[in-house]
């Protein structure tokens, strides 16, 4: 979990350095460093679903969904 928490450090850190670096403002920078991370989660889960329904799910364990 400790490994998880610094990343997630590391992570926010890269966005508001390369926002800041964009754009020489603090306030989008701080910005985009807290919503990227919302909007993320969105499009994580909507590809989660996605890729359930192309290439199925595999059970853990159990056999590999085949590949088209």
């Amino acid at each position: 979990m400790a490994k998880t928490a610094a990343f997630g450090v590391v992570h926010v850190g890269t966005a508001f350095g390369v926002s800041y670096a964009l754009t020489g403002s603090v306030a989008v920078a701080g910005a985009v460093t807290l919503v990227e991370p919302l909007v993320n989660m969105v499009v994580h889960y909507f590809f989660d679903k996605t890729w359930e329904r192309h290439f199925g799910h595999a059970p853990a364990g159990g056999p590999v969904a085949p590949q088209p």
